[in-house]
């Protein structure tokens, strides 16, 4: 069993940095009952309101994005098309709204009812990828926005994987052309799927 990621992980002041050391870490829901438990596998970071791909851009505080602007190691959840719940993780301090995007992961504990959310009789390759797909599978909703990562719903545990920056690689965010020049930044994070392949919890 992992240890839960303590509260000094999300207060630094580079999302950048925490987005990929997010990296291997692994994110756990307590659903119904029901725990789950994945590797995080790609993150986006998305760096407030300087950033034109946050929702948090130019200083815009909403009712959905009031909880970014809260102390680093909360869940954002937004809802995307209304049809997809989207996990994101709070960093910085209060008042500073940077938040990570988890967009995929690796499965490690709690298979059968992820299948299950998923509608899926079988693990593939569309099973954990994807933002909308990753929550679904955990239970992830937007009634969980604002919730603690310290506390028994949703956290994030360190395995103790060891991810060298050699098996990360960098790019620009998905889906965000509207963003202008911070559409290339290479805020987007994914961790080479060999160095899962000797990892057991």
């Amino acid at each position: 069993m992992g240890m839960t990621l303590d509260q000094g992980f999300y207060a630094g002041d580079d999302v950048v940095r925490i987005g990929r050391a997010l990296l291997g870490k692994v994110l756990c829901s307590n659903i119904g009952e029901e725990v789950a438990r994945v590797v995080i596998t790609e993150t986006e970071a998305y760096a407030g309101i300087d950033d034109k791909a946050s929702h948090a851009y130019g200083d815009k505080r909403t009712k959905r994005t009031e909880v970014m602007y809260a102390q680093g190691g909360r869940a954002y959840v937004y809802l995307c098309y209304g049809i997809h719940h989207l996990f994101n993780v709070v960093t910085n301090t209060k008042g500073v709204p940077h938040a990570v995007l988890i967009r995929a992961g690796s499965p490690l504990e709690g298979i059968p009812q992820m299948l299950a959310r998923r509608g899926k009789k079988k693990m593939d390759k569309s099973f954990l990828a994807g933002p909308g797909s990753l929550s679904k599978a955990l239970g992830i909703t937007t009634t969980l926005s604002g919730t603690s990562l310290q506390g028994n719903k949703v956290w994030i545990e360190d395995h103790g994987l060891d991810v060298t920056e050699q098996s990360i690689q960098a790019s620009p965010r998905i889906g965000i052309d509207y963003a202008g020049e911070d559409a290339v930044r290479p805020f987007r994070f994914v961790l080479d799927a060999s160095t899962l392949v000797f990892f057991r919890a």
